[in-house]
C-alpha cells in the first residue's frame, strides 16, 4: 500500500483511526491508502499487483483480510487496521476480489460461441443453435410430453411452441401481472403427475388494484391451471401472501421460482422485495423458500407451523432474491440460488427451518461500496455451498440428466443476467463444489436453463430458446 517511510506510516495511521464514522467507500480508501503502491486499480505499481491471483501470503479472504489489518511490515506492508475498520476490511476484500475477477477474464476471456459453430469446454465440444426464435424477455421454460414447449415471457406472456414454431397467438387467459421492474411472469412447472391432472404451475407478481384500477402494490402468488386450445383454465390460487404484506408496484425481488420434490410438495421461493429485514421475520413470507402440498396445503411437518404468528408455509428463511430452485434428481436434495447485493451471489442446500443469513450475514456489500457487515457467517446461519465475487446475478439452474453429454451426467447448470453466463458445476459426494467453469458468456441475459428429453441441453437467450448440442452430431 503506500509507500512513506515505515515509521511515519505506523504513526499515521495510529492517530487517523476513524471513531465510529460512517464506512466509507472502497475505492477511496484504495486511492487514499492503497493506490500509491498498488496502483488505482491494484494492477501493481511500487509494490506487486493484487488482482494476478498469486499471493505470498494466502489468496483466501481471511489472509487478504489480516493482511489488511495486520500487514507484514519486514516485508514493507504497513498494518491498516488502526484506520481502517473492520466492516471496511470486508469491502476492500470484496472490492479486491471483483478487480481481480474482472483481471482474470481480460486474460483468458470465456468462449462466445457463434451460432451453429463448435466451441469447446473442458469435458464436451457442443454448438449453439437455435431451437425457437421470436420471443422477448423469456423467463422460464417446460417441456409437455407431447414435445411442446411452454415458454413465460416477462411481460406477462405464456407461449407455446410447436416443433420449434412458436404458437401465433400466447395462451389466452393467463392472470394478469404487473410488469414494472424486476415484476412479471415467473416461472412454470408441470405437476409431476401431468399426464394424468394436467395441471399446470405458474408464479407471478400479483397486482394489487386500488379503487381507480391503477395497480399500487405486488407480490409473488402461484396459481395453477390447465392448457386446453391454447387457453389457460381451470385457474387454482395455490399461495396468495396477505394483502397486507404486498409491496410497492415494480420494484425488485420477486423471486418466482417452483420445484417439486419426490413426495410431490411443491416449493416456491419469495424474495424480500427490498427490505433487507423482513427475510428474517418468520412473520412475513418474504425472503423464503416455502413449503406446501400440490394444491396449496400447508403440510403439517412444515417448520413454523406451530410457530405463533409465524407463516405456516415456510420452509427456510433469510433469503435476498432466490431465482433458481431445482431438486438433484440424483440425490433428491433441494438446491437453490440467489441474489447477493454487490458480491456475494449464493448457491445453498436448502434444509427445513435453517436460516440463511439475509441481511444480517453476506459476503457482499453495498452497491455504491461501502461495506454493509464484516459478518460473513453465524454459528446460526447455514453457510452458502459457494459464493460469487464479483456477482454474476445467478437466475435459472438445472441438474443435466441427458445422455446426449455424458461427462455432464448430473451436473449443474447455472444461467446468469449479469454476467451473461451459462456456467458448469460439478458438486461432490461431500456437497461441495469440486469443479466449475463458465461454458459460455456474451449472448445476452440469461434466466433459465433445462436438459430437454432429447438429452440436449436448452438455455433461454433474450429472444429465442438455444439449444446446445454435441458437437460430433
Amino acid at each position: 500500500m503506500r509507500i512513506l517511510p515505515l515509521l511515519a506510516t505506523l504513526v499515521l495511521l495510529a492517530s487517523s483511526a476513524p471513531a465510529q464514522q460512517p464506512a466509507r467507500d472502497s475505492r477511496k480508501i484504495v486511492a487514499e491508502f492503497c493506490a500509491g503502491c498498488h496502483g488505482l486499480n491494484l494492477e501493481g505499481g511500487s509494490g506487486p499487483s493484487l488482482v494476478d491471483e498469486v499471493w505470498i501470503h494466502g489468496s483466501d479472504e481471511a489472509s487478504i483480510g489480516t493482511a489488511i489489518r495486520n500487514g507484514y511490515p519486514a516485508a514493507g506492508m504497513p498494518p491498516f487496521g488502526a484506520a481502517v475498520s473492520d466492516k471496511e476490511i470486508r469491502g476492500l476484500v470484496v472490492y479486491i476480489r471483483e478487480l481481480a475477477g474482472h483481471a482474470a477474464e481480460r486474460r483468458t476471456p470465456p468462449p462466445l460461441p457463434a451460432e451453429n459453430a463448435v466451441a469447446s469446454s473442458k469435458l464436451h465440444s457442443y454448438r449453439v443453435e437455435t431451437a425457437v426464435a421470436g420471443l422477448r424477455e423469456p423467463w422460464a421454460l417446460a417441456f409437455l410430453p407431447d414435445g411442446r414447449l411452454l415458454i413465460t415471457e416477462k411481460r406477462g406472456t405464456l407461449r407455446v411452441a410447436d416443433k420449434g414454431v412458436l404458437v401465433e397467438q400466447p395462451v389466452n387467459g393467463v392472470p394478469a401481472v404487473d410488469t414494472g421492474g424486476q415484476a412479471g411472469l415467473f416461472d412454470v412447472v408441470l405437476h409431476p403427475d401431468y399426464a394424468r391432472n394436467g395441471w399446470i404451475y405458474l408464479a407471478f407478481s400479483d397486482p394489487l388494484k386500488n379503487a381507480e384500477g391503477r395497480t399500487t402494490a405486488s407480490m409473488t402468488t402461484v396459481v395453477r391451471g390447465r392448457l386446453k386450445d391454447n387457453a389457460w383454465t381451470d385457474q387454482q390460487v395455490i399461495f396468495r401472501a396477505p394483502p397486507e404484506t404486498f409491496r410497492p408496484a415494480g420494484g425488485v425481488h420477486f423471486g418466482g421460482r417452483l420445484a417439486f420434490d419426490r413426495a410431490g410438495f411443491l416449493y416456491f421461493s419469495i424474495g424480500e422485495r427490498g427490505q433487507g429485514p423482513n427475510a428474517q421475520d418468520v412473520k412475513l413470507p418474504n425472503g423464503k423458500i416455502h413449503r406446501v402440498y400440490d394444491d396449496g396445503r400447508v403440510p403439517e411437518d412444515n417448520p413454523f407451523v406451530h410457530t405463533p404468528g409465524a407463516d405456516p408455509t415456510i420452509w427456510s428463511y433469510g433469503h435476498r432474491n432466490p431465482q433458481g430452485l431445482r431438486l438433484n434428481p440424483a440425490t433428491g436434495e433441494l438446491w437453490e440460488h440467489e441474489h447477493g447485493p454487490r458480491g456475494g451471489d449464493e448457491l445453498n442446500l436448502i434444509q427445513r427451518g435453517r436460516n440463511y443469513g439475509w441481511p444480517e450475514a453476506t459476503f457482499g456489500m453495498n452497491y455504491n461500496g461501502t461495506p454493509m457487515t464484516d459478518v460473513t457467517g453465524r454459528p446460526d446461519v447455514e453457510p452458502p455451498v459457494t459464493y460469487w465475487i464479483p456477482s454474476i446475478a445467478p437466475c435459472g439452474m438445472a441438474f443435466y440428466t441427458g445422455d446426449r453429454f455424458p461427462k455432464w451426467k448430473n451436473h449443474l447448470f447455472i444461467t446468469s443476467l449479469a454476467a451473461q453466463e451459462l456456467r458448469r458445476l460439478e458438486i461432490g459426494k461431500d456437497g461441495k463444489v469440486v469443479d466449475q467453469e463458465i461454458i459460455f458468456k456474451g449472448l445476452g441475459r440469461l434466466r433459465d436453463v433445462a436438459d430437454g428429453p432429447d438429452g440436449n441441453l436448452y438455455v433461454l437467450l433474450p429472444d429465442r430458446v438455444a439449444r446446445l448440442v454435441p458437437a460430433s452430431n
